[in-house]
């Protein structure tokens, strides 16, 4: 009696231990699963959906109009600045143009356009000029002061006119981070000012992969 018992034992074991295993195996699909349906881990600020910077209308360095919808099909990184900028704007400008080369093949999927907010100073040629000093697909978009203003506003971008001694030889201070769009022309990362391009490439290969 008590070998029966205990052959009943040993197979209900079994039993239990072929149901946990099934169980295990179960609950292990579904948290890989889980993980592939996450959302990926950017460095940059992550602001899918937001309601605003959807889309511009300025006029490019060689006189052309120009959207956001002209550059369907790659990652657009958007800066606002002005070219007599001493730091912030050659820094940024400098680090897409490094994104660009870390990423080889695939950074010509990658367009970078600077909105000038000096339109008193940043004629077309002076936008061109600038813009080949870094990489000569970046693109320059101005307009007049309230054109400016409002896609200033849209974009949620501070800038104020600081006055120097002579009435040319004033500053800006403005908002200094990128606006990051992916191939299919929405807005996705905000990227703040020195992340750095090994961080910024990062960023934009999983924009590139369809993240």
């Amino acid at each position: 009696m008590n070998k029966r018992l205990a052959l009943k034992n040993i197979a209900a074991s079994f039993v239990s231990a072929r149901l946990m295993g099934a169980l295990g195996a179960s609950s292990a699909a579904v948290w890989l699963a889980a993980c592939s349906d996450s959302k990926p881990q950017f460095a940059s600020v992550d602001i899918t959906g937001a309601d605003y910077a959807k889309d511009l209308a300025l006029t490019d360095h060689n006189g052309q109009a120009r959207t956001l919808k002209d550059f369907a099909g790659k990652v657009v990184v958007l800066f606002f600045g002005y070219t007599q900028c001493p730091d912030v704007c050659p820094t940024t400008m400098t680090e897409l143009a490094e994104v660009k080369r870390l990423l080889g093949a695939q950074g010509d999927q990658v367009q970078g356009v600077f909105v000038s907010l000096d339109p008193e100073r940043d004629t077309p040629e002076v936008l061109k000029a600038y813009m080949a000093n870094f990489d000569p697909s970046f693109v320059a978009l101005t307009g007049n002061a309230d054109q400016l203003a409002a896609v200033a506003k849209d974009y949620k971008v501070y800038y104020k006119k600081v006055e120097g001694k002579t009435p040319t030889s004033y500053t800006l201070d403005h908002s200094a981070a990128s606006y990051i769009y992916d191939p299919q022309g929405r807005l996705r990362l905000y990227a703040r000012y020195g992340a750095g391009a090994p961080v910024l490439a990062a960023d934009i290969k999983l924009l590139l992969a369809g993240k």
